[in-house]
């Protein structure tokens, strides 16, 4: 999936990317739930974005279950590709470099959560409304 080095973070690396998405990418990024959140509670850079990653972890569970199917491919594939992208160390600038480590992971966050932030307000409407039945 990461084979090829791309120099930056941009929407058009991010939106190519997410199209290479299967259904196989998805479960490795569901089976890394811990090292995901891991790494993103563990991160300064990517702390306030730990809820999030929650709500996003919760809508991949609740597709692959099938009580949450309202929601497009490409915003399933969003979220598998960021995942599976903060999951790689060895991506555009590698984690263990101090302080910029996860510089690039953030950006692949911040474009895929713009990408599908009113599917993600969907999502979170549904599970008030679940609550409330």
């Amino acid at each position: 999936m990461f084979g090829k080095k791309k120099s930056t973070i941009d929407e058009d690396f991010v939106k190519t990317e997410v199209t290479k998405i299967d259904e196989d990418d998805v479960t490795i990024a569901m089976d890394s739930r811990e090292e995901i959140d891991e790494k993103i509670n563990n991160s300064g850079l990517l702390q306030k974005y730990s809820e999030l990653g929650k709500v996003m972890f919760g809508m991949l569970k609740d597709y692959r279950k099938g009580v949450y199917t309202k929601v497009p491919w490409f915003t399933i594939a969003t979220i598998a590709f960021a995942f599976l992208y903060i999951l790689n160390p060895l991506d555009i600038i590698p984690d263990f470099i101090p302080g910029l480590g996860y510089i690039d992971d953030l950006g692949v966050l911040t474009f895929g959560l713009r990408f599908i932030e009113s599917d993600l307000h969907n999502y979170l409407d549904w599970k008030l409304e679940q609550q409330d039945s």
